[in-house]
């Protein structure tokens, strides 16, 4: 009886030593968030103080910043508003979260962000950063506003003999390797009486050759695809090509296109919304739209 009363006591003196999770140093949380998705820091953040004390770590977030994050720093968000850039610079994390909104630059024609669980940059060029033929004149092409457009409106082509839509960037892009889209549509986007529907009455010529598209860079890689565009009334996203980057702190000039200049029919009837630039591993995401 003695010797059970006195293994009790015992056991109740080690459980009242046992170790919680606000003993765990934050050296070691800190260590432990380096092996962890940015979403999964931020919850974790929550457990207690130190958790959130690591979770603001400089070390933390640098790590988990693209290798070109302070040439993003310069060429996207200084262009931002004064009062805001110096709040922005002051700490990676905040650096960090106001990337991965969607910001636009170059006049608001051009719009990039980073993906949050991987950081990984993606960019979006609209078509009015682009060199399109007829593109000022109401005859051939409209632009249309739009709230499901990241850049408000979409431009939309009435009819044309000769289409070229040319396109590029110089950017500094982290090792990787990326992959070029067009989305477009066949069909005018309406909307009656707040549901979606689309006028096919100006889409013609597509059926009879295909559109050819093509993407080249300044260190020489280069792709081309063609396709009948004959799916009308939906957003699909066309797969122009990819290409590589291996040097870091190297920005790279990326030029693509968009033709169809058979001058022996007419064309019309096409959306052009705009060209994204993301990695590669993210293409199989845009997929059909509705």
């Amino acid at each position: 009886m003695g010797a059970a009363s006195s293994s009790l006591a015992g056991s109740e003196a080690y459980a009242g030593k046992l170790c919680g999770l606000g003993d765990v140093p934050e050296n070691c949380i800190t260590a432990m968030f380096m092996y962890m998705e940015p979403p999964e820091i931020c919850i974790l953040a929550r457990v207690n103080r130190s958790f959130h004390r690591a979770s603001r770590s400089d070390t933390v977030w640098e790590h988990k910043l693209p290798l070109n994050y302070k040439f993003l720093v310069r060429r996207i968000l200084e262009d931002q508003q004064v009062g805001e850039k110096d709040k922005v610079i002051s700490r990676t994390k905040e650096i960090y979260a106001r990337l991965c909104r969607p910001n636009l630059f170059d006049a608001g024609t051009k719009e990039a962000w980073l993906d949050k669980r991987s950081g990984k940059v993606c960019l979006a060029i609209s078509p009015k950063a682009m060199k399109i033929t007829g593109f000022d004149d109401r005859r051939y092409w409209e632009r249309i506003s739009s709230d499901e457009s990241r850049f408000g409106s979409i431009a939309y082509l009435r009819q044309v003999w000769w289409l070229e839509a040319v396109g590029n960037i110089r950017f500094e892009f982290a090792p990787g390797k990326y992959s070029v889209l067009f989305k477009i549509h066949l069909g005018k986007p309406l909307r009656k009486c707040g549901r979606k529907t689309c006028n096919l009455d100006q889409v013609h010529g597509w059926d009879i050759k295909p559109v050819r598209f093509q993407l080249s860079t300044s260190d020489g890689q280069g792709a081309m695809s063609e396709r009948h565009l004959d799916e009308p009334g939906r957003w699909f996203y066309h797969h122009v090509g990819d290409f590589v980057v291996e040097n870091q702190n190297s920005p790279v000039w990326v030029k693509f296109s968009m033709l169809q200049i058979d001058c022996t029919h007419t064309k019309g009837g096409l959306c052009l919304d705009y060209v994204i630039i993301c990695p590669f591993e993210f293409r199989k995401e845009y997929t059909y739209l509705d």
